[in-house]
């Protein structure tokens, strides 16, 4: 029951309009949770850091925060493997040193401006020539694929939710997939059977959020097993809805990535599957990656295909890269991925829209003004915050473009080393969303195995 109104908190809460509904705690205008806190009485929960306990109450708390008891359960189940996909640490130090815990977006700043003036624009100049070597066949891909027409016309279920611009994304990337074979439209009239060698009778949602992705999938291709992949809990999910799905079976898996051991997972042993995900964000493409096409044997999930958007490359960490070897081939060290992963921000950091150019586009601007002779480095200026400061927006974004561009690049090779046919292409135009690049792929044709 709501508090009554003299015993109500003070807190106003602007976007409600209101004043918070909650009980003031005794001897004060306002509830436990707008209170004011002194810092150092306050300490993060050794469980999840995500909220803060009193100093004297954290030996009670821990041992019934809502999180301790998920995580018992999770340690319980034959599919968790902790740090299974987090990376190789010996590879790190063989090869680069010391491995690096969570790097910071502050301490990724600090390698910037740390830099001297030179060395900065000797980064910028290395990038550019790598970008130039590796990444000139991203093609536009925007499909809409027929079988798609149904979320497309409106002709679903209305109390699902409907925003365009995510059905145009969803739809492009289930698209792309049957482009490449590895998704067969259903007939109508005649059901998927598993034993059709052609038929994906599963899907793993990597990062599945409320799983409208797959969602899609289900009523469009007739995928008949489903596995979302998310470790945070979510409202409004497109559980309820595939649930109600005639012999459809449905498996959420609260869980980290980094954790998850898919070869375990039994029900999905020897099955069929294809892997996506929409907008997985910085190390959680590299952690699908390894967690689908990693440790491959007779018993594991036959991967059919993937789709993967990738974004925020700006929380990408060296530890968890797919492929260090390659970044190391083309002469970036580990710190200059690092200052790479922070220029990717840049990309994103503006409204730029439909103003940003696909990767031709870039490489025309670029020698544009290096013809024109806008390029011109000034050595009357002191240090890399000046430099960046007197960068034009776009000029930054296109930087950061190529970054994104390099590590992704990366992420593909390594797929394709591990047998699968993939590429990168644009799978919807910028105006809709500039982090619009997707990792696809497929198995090999007979021919080209």
């Amino acid at each position: 029951m709501a508090a009554r109104s003299g015993s109500r908190c003070n807190f106003w809460l602007p976007k409600k309009k209101r004043s918070c509904a909650n009980t003031r705690i005794e001897s004060s205008l306002f509830c436990g949770n707008h209170s004011q806190r002194s810092d150092g009485q306050w300490l993060p929960c050794p469980i999840d850091p995500s909220h803060s306990v009193l100093q004297e109450n954290l030996e009670s708390h821990v041992k019934r925060c809502p999180l301790l008891k998920q995580n018992v359960a999770l340690s319980g189940q034959v599919f968790y493997q902790k740090g299974i996909n987090a990376g190789n640490q010996e590879e790190d130090e063989e090869n680069i040193g010391s491995c690096y815990s969570v790097v910071t977006s502050e301490m990724k700043r600090s390698l910037v401006y740390g830099m001297s003036v030179s060395t900065f624009h000797q980064l910028v100049k290395k990038i550019e020539e790598v970008h130039g070597g590796i990444c000139n066949d991203i093609e536009d891909s925007h499909l809409s694929p027929e079988a798609c027409n149904i979320w497309f016309n409106k002709e679903i279920d209305r109390k699902l939710p409907f925003q365009e611009k995510h059905v145009l994304q969803q739809g492009s990337i289930l698209g792309n997939l049957e482009k490449i074979g590895a998704l067969k439209r259903c007939n109508t009239n005649v059901e998927c059977s598993e034993k059709d060698e052609d038929s994906v009778p599963a899907v793993v949602e990597f990062g599945a959020g409320r799983g409208y992705l797959t969602q899609m999938l289900a009523d469009c291709y007739g995928v008949k097993k489903v596995y979302l992949v998310e470790r945070k809990s979510y409202k409004l999910k497109a559980d309820r809805s595939l649930r109600q799905k005639e012999n459809l079976v449905l498996e959420r898996m609260r869980i980290d990535i980094e954790d998850l051991n898919l070869n375990a997972v039994e029900s999905l042993q020897g099955v069929p599957y294809v892997a996506v995900g929409k907008h997985l964000c910085g190390p959680a493409t590299d952690l699908s990656l390894r967690c689908c096409l990693s440790r491959q044997d007779g018993e594991s999930p036959v991967l059919r295909g993937l789709a993967i958007a990738t974004c925020c490359h700006h929380l990408c960490q060296w530890k968890s890269y797919i492929n260090k070897e390659y970044i190391i081939s083309l002469g970036i060290t580990k710190e200059e991925f690092l200052t790479m992963t922070w220029f990717t921000s840049w990309a994103v950091d503006d409204d730029h829209g439909s103003k940003v150019p696909g990767v031709e586009g870039i490489d025309l601007i670029a020698s544009k003004e290096e013809e024109g002779g806008d390029k011109v480095e000034d050595d009357s200026l002191s240090s890399v915050e000046e430099v960046v400061k007197k960068m034009k927006p776009m000029e930054r974004a296109f930087l950061g473009f190529k970054c994104k561009q390099i590590i992704d690049a990366g992420r593909m090779k390594w797929v394709k080393k591990h047998g699968l046919d993939s590429k990168l292409v644009k799978y919807i135009p910028a105006s809709i969303s500039p982090e619009n690049t997707l990792l696809v792929a497929g198995k090999l044709s007979p021919v080209l195995a």
